[in-house]
């Protein structure tokens, strides 16, 4: 590991101070990925500007109804959130399902969010890797492949992102807020992730240097019918081979309003959009749901070892919906 300096951030402005103008300095969180690719040479900091005691660490509501959640709340002090669990159940069930409970003590909201991805290629520094090393060359494309993305990739990069978090925050239509030394600014999560195209090295539009502050939960009534479902290779703590965020909400038999966001199968949490407005206005059975996944996974493009993906999140959202649907007309 590379030899790094140490700071300790008290304040906001401070914060972004010490970072500005330094391309070799980063933000420390709770480090749960940060730390890690340290230790393998994929991140090779001069400088760690800790931000953990920055006064970050509360969830408030917002005038309009909605939820304000700081950049350094722990993952664990999400899932427990009261308010979290009653009017976006997804979201915690998503967080509980991202992590052992060791690593959600540690984990925040801000790092959970610019966590990178778990491809072998890019972890191994001895690999080409465009997300690593412009230019170099994805070999996953013909190389190992099997939890790789089917949505939105490129010849560039077939990685996906692993945060389970991020998939919620997708479906519920949240937004980033940041810190730069030009003042604040936001980002709708629709916007946070950049697309791979020719440079998947880029991955968020955040400005450089921009702390993350935290994100806004906008109210909205579905949500409380909600819930995050994963599939993973293992049953104790694994990144998802394929995941849901679903809310919906149901009268008379048709669906009045749907939210849908996929997991693990593109390199950033996946809105499925063109499968919401397939099922707005539609009958809340499995036909339709059906329907409306295949609407949204006709746009895949599998490799030739992930094509079960595409049947996996078919049965995700069927069976996701179909059990909202249920609990809708009790």
């Amino acid at each position: 590991m590379r030899e790094f300096g140490y700071q300790r951030a008290y304040d906001v402005s401070g914060a972004v101070a010490l970072l500005d103008g330094d391309g070799e300095a980063r933000f420390l969180g709770g480090g749960t990925n940060l730390v890690d690719l340290m230790k393998t040479g994929v991140e090779r900091p001069a400088r760690l500007v800790d931000v953990r005691d920055l006064p970050l660490n509360r969830i408030d509501p917002t005038g309009d109804g909605g939820l304000r959640i700081g950049a350094t709340v722990t993952n664990s002090d999400l899932a427990a959130h009261p308010e979290v669990r009653l009017h976006y159940p997804a979201l915690a069930q998503a967080v509980l399902a991202g992590a052992s409970g060791q690593l959600r003590n540690m984990a925040t909201v801000g790092g959970n969010l610019l966590q990178r991805t778990r491809c072998g290629y890019f972890s191994d520094i001895t690999s080409a890797c465009n997300k690593r090393n412009p230019g170099s060359g994805c070999p996953a494309v013909t190389g190992e492949h099997h939890n790789h993305a089917i949505l939105g990739a490129s010849d560039h990069c077939v990685a996906t992102h692993p945060s389970d978090m991020g998939v919620a925050l997708a479906a519920f239509d949240a937004t980033v807020s940041y810190e730069t030394a030009d003042g604040p600014g936001e980002l709708p999560l629709a916007d946070f992730y950049l697309p791979v195209g020719e440079t998947p090295h880029l991955e968020t539009a955040l400005p450089p240097g921009a702390l993350i502050t935290g994100v806004t939960l906008p109210p909205t009534q579905v949500a409380a019918n909600s819930r995050y479902r994963k599939v993973r290779e293992r049953a104790s703590y694994a990144f998802a081979i394929g995941s849901i965020a679903a809310a919906l909400d149901v009268e008379d038999g048709v669906v009045r309003d749907v939210r849908l966001a996929f997991g693990a199968v593109a390199s950033r949490p996946w809105r499925a959009r063109t499968a919401e407005r397939a099922l707005l206005g539609a009958p809340a059975d499995a036909e339709h749901f059906a329907a409306a996944a295949d609407a949204e996974l006709a746009q895949a493009t599998p490799l030739p070892h992930n094509g079960y993906k595409v049947t996996l999140m078919r049965n995700l959202v069927v069976t996701g919906l179909s059990e909202l649907a249920e609990e809708a007309t009790r």
